[in-house]
């Protein structure tokens, strides 16, 4: 982009590569915005089971270019089955059925891994440092400087938190807000965990012992399986299951004891989980235990699933964006579509900044607040409801899943076209046509753009009559 008028661009450094992180730096490079992701992994490994993406968010991707290699690694996923421990189904939850009619896109799900390794392919290797792990976050009236574990540091204009339930720049912030006395009671109350998880996905299977394999579909089951626990089996491309098994906390208490131990994927913790289900029957035949063991022990890892919906996302010059702001149950891809949305607004804000000062950022950081907040909180609402549907096992659990199942199609179908309403996507890049019959909420457009497309009308008007 090249502006009538250029001023000086902030500098944005982008702690955590995870999608959200890897996503924003993705759009920076289109904005050419100076800018730098650490991450504080010293290696990227292909940890983490299934993932799924939703119209809301495939619309922005759709202008990054990036659908065609999406539909290779991914399946359409229209529906969820829910089965007991025997097996017999309980339900089916239908949330992507009629979606490619109401927007034009299908929601799709795959290997974490292999999403990640394709966003990771569109920021230059060059603008990510790993093993760089945030100790400390200073500031000053004109400039952030973080502080890193290898006694280095480095100055920015702006430092977006793109680290995940546990971030160093959200703790950082705020620790100087409580200092002085601004930060809300709630945003200092511990993160809750609803579930201990143990997940991974398999080595290519054999299509013969499992012929699902062979069908052009995800086939999702979730299945309850009682005294708290439950577990997932998804199909992906390259005849491969992701699966994660879960053991429900029955407390905020119970759970609290167990988070000190650490929120974040490990491999080097085998679970003494996968023992417990390798005897529970597989929803494609056999034992979980056949595909545990079909998965290597190295890319199997632990993660607690929390939740917390923080109030703060910003002060001074560092802002929040995903897990770090509003961490979600895993359910239906709730919390990586969030993320990723936080990370096209974010973009979209940080472009229109007239200049570095601290009143422009102020403004560009509550332009992104109050345009996330409140669809954050929803999607965040919604990610506790799913979880009770498809693995809450409580008695007001099973209450809610026997009253969705019960719902009216037309109230289903309702639903259905609201979640889909909001799609929004880069305002400094070209739009992307409506596709699909249903509504599509309004985005505030990009001055700067519109300048800019303005000057470069101007220019091919004068060159044509030059000619």
């Amino acid at each position: 982009m090249t502006d009538s008028n250029p001023k000086p661009q902030p500098v944005v450094f982008i702690i955590g590569a995870g999608l959200s992180g890897l996503l924003l730096a993705a759009l920076l490079e289109k904005t050419h915005i100076p800018y730098r992701v650490f991450e504080r992994a010293s290696t990227v490994k292909p940890l983490g089971s299934v993932l799924s993406l939703s119209p809301p968010i495939l619309r922005a991707l759709d202008q990054l270019g990036l659908m065609d290699e999406l539909k290779k690694i991914s399946m359409p996923c229209a529906e969820l089955t829910i089965v007991d421990a025997n097996l017999k189904t309980i339900g089916v939850v239908s949330p992507g059925k009629n979606d490619k009619a109401i927007s034009g896109y299908d929601s799709i799900t795959f290997a974490r891994p292999d999403l990640y390794d394709l966003m990771l392919r569109q920021v230059p290797a060059e603008n990510i440092t790993f093993g760089k792990k945030v100790l400390k976050v200073t500031e000053e009236d004109d400039k952030v400087t973080i502080h890193l574990s290898d006694n280095t540091a480095y100055e920015c204009d702006i430092l977006v938190g793109a680290d995940g339930s546990y971030s160093a720049v959200r703790q950082s912030m705020y620790r100087v807000m409580s200092d002085l006395g601004t930060l809300p009671k709630a945003d200092g109350e511990e993160l809750v965990a609803g579930y201990s998880m143990t997940v991974g996905t398999t080595q290519p299977l054999d299509p013969e012992k499992y012929p699902q394999l062979k069908d052009n579909s995800c086939h999702f089951v979730s299945v309850i399986g009682g005294d708290r626990y439950s577990y997932n089996c998804i199909i992906v491309p390259g005849q491969r299951v992701c699966w994660s098994l879960s053991i429900q906390f029955e407390s905020p208490e119970e759970s609290r004891k167990e988070l000190f131990r650490n929120s974040e994927w490990k491999s080097d913790q085998i679970n003494p989980m996968t023992d417990v289900f390798s005897s529970f029957p597989s929803p494609y035949g056999g034992k979980m235990g056949d595909l545990i063991e079909a998965t290597p022990k190295e890319l199997i890892s632990r993660v607690y699933s929390e939740y917390k919906m923080f109030k703060t996302w910003f002060h001074g010059r560092s802002v929040l964006i995903g897990d770090a702001c509003h961490k979600m149950l895993p359910a239906a891809g709730q919390g990586a579509v969030n993320a990723m949305q936080d990370s096209v607004i974010l973009a979209n804000c940080l472009y229109d900044i007239e200049d570095n000062t601290q009143k422009s950022i102020t403004e560009a950081f509550q332009s992104y607040y109050d345009q996330r907040y409140e669809l954050a909180k929803a999607a965040y609402d919604m990610s506790g409801m799913l979880a009770k549907i498809t693995k809450g096992q409580k008695w007001h659990e099973r209450l809610v899943r026997t009253f969705m199942f019960n719902l009216p199609e037309s109230i289903q179908a309702a639903s259905q076209a609201k979640r889909c309403m909001y799609r929004p996507q880069a305002t400094f890049l070209p739009i992307v046509p409506l596709r699909g019959t249903g509504a599509v909420l309004p985005q505030p457009p990009s001055k700067r753009y519109q300048r800019e497309q303005e000057v470069l009308q101007k220019k091919s008007d004068t060159d044509i009559v030059a000619v």
